[in-house]
């Protein structure tokens, strides 16, 4: 699960394995498996590091190669 912020400051936890797509618009659009959908503040690399920090915690690896 990652942490995001949605427009409105709430922060929401979500299912990293259930993202379908980002889009970016200008803020960035979260597109679950589901089509449920999520605006949130994060830019596109802090999403994609939030994603790596997560797996690598859950799968045991090292991002500091």
């Amino acid at each position: 699960m990652i942490m995001l912020t949605k427009l409105n400051n709430q922060q929401v936890l979500l299912n990293s394995a259930q993202i379908e797509a980002v889009e970016f618009i200008p803020e960035s659009k979260i597109v679950l498996m589901n089509g449920k959908f999520y605006l949130v503040k994060e830019s596109a690399e802090e999403i994609v590091e939030k994603i790596i920090e997560y797996n690598g915690r859950i799968h045991c690896y090292h991002t500091d190669r």
